[in-house]
């Protein structure tokens, strides 16, 4: 990995106007270039807003269309991350993000984990995706994931086994509590479970999450970075507006996977073993050849 500079937009999107929203992200880019970022990292769904509901196949795009072709001219001269509704030749509809790189769509995300259960009705609304692979880019392997993705700890594990130095996690966490003393206790989870996941898989988590709100529901904000030590190195304030450019040290990578070489001890073989026996079980699948019980 090298040393990058990230700028985390912390925006609030306009709902079903990607248009609109469009312009905002070139605007921010240009502007997150000029204050010398490597790279630009919009929220989940940043070119949509998220409570689409019936409005998913009206703001739905291919991944080769005209909208990801403008938004490839702004990447020329740096890196940006967004997030949008993907729709298949087959029509089906995906929750995914873009890494858009040197004026071309170098890799796209889709969201593996929709949850559908309280306020939340992604499965109603989307596909799930059902790849997961870390990607080269010109500061070093980085993964995408997207809100939930990242509550699934085999996703990080995954992208960390791959060579993945940094693990940027787009998202639309509503606010959820207060405490007078504490202050949003949705934004306090997020921190800790972030902080747990950059030093148990020792890399970077670059987590930019939207505000503003949308029928009712208030997004926090609250984006941050945490380094493969676990400790936040910057953090956004919660409920408004802001961009913010954030340096990465590899030296701190390199600090924390020799103190704890977790990823060379990983037993892949062992796990894989494992995995397939649960597999059995759970689903009343015949033992393979030489599986063992």
């Amino acid at each position: 990995m090298r040393n990058r500079t990230v700028a985390l937009a912390q925006i609030a999107p306009t709902l079903g106007d990607v248009r609109a929203n469009l312009e905002r992200h070139i605007e921010i880019a240009d502007r997150a270039r000029a204050l010398g970022a490597d790279v630009v990292v919009f929220p989940e769904l940043s070119l949509t807003g998220y409570d689409l509901q019936d409005l998913v196949p009206d703001v739905a795009i291919p991944r080769d269309g005209a909208v990801l072709e403008r938004l490839a001219v702004a990447a020329r001269e740096i890196d940006v991350v967004a997030g949008f509704v993907e729709e298949d030749p087959e029509h089906r509809f995906y929750n995914a993000a873009a890494y858009l790189s040197r004026g071309a769509l170098l890799h796209v995300h889709r969201k593996l984990h929709l949850p559908t259960y309280g306020l939340f009705q992604e499965g109603r609304e989307f596909a799930c995706g059902d790849t997961l692979r870390a990607f080269g880019t010109a500061h070093g392997t980085t993964g995408l994931l997207l809100c939930e993705d990242v509550w699934h700890s085999p996703t990080t594990w995954l992208l960390a086994q791959q060579g993945a130095a940094l693990v940027i996690v787009a998202a639309n966490g509503p606010s959820r509590g207060a405490h007078p003393d504490h202050g949003l206790t949705s934004t306090r989870v997020w921190r800790d479970l972030l902080r747990v996941t950059a030093r148990f898989h020792t890399l970077f988590v670059v987590f930019v999450n939207r505000v503003g709100c949308e029928d009712g529901l208030s997004f926090d904000g609250g984006s941050l970075v945490v380094d493969p030590l676990g400790q936040v190195v910057a953090e956004l304030a919660p409920l408004d507006e802001s961009i913010e450019c954030v340096s990465l040290d590899a030296d701190v990578l390199r600090r924390a996977r020799t103190a704890s070489p977790l990823l060379r001890d990983a037993r892949i073989e062992f796990l894989h073993r494992e995995v397939g026996r649960l597999r059995r079980l759970r689903f009343d699948l015949p033992d393979e050849p030489g599986a063992g019980s």
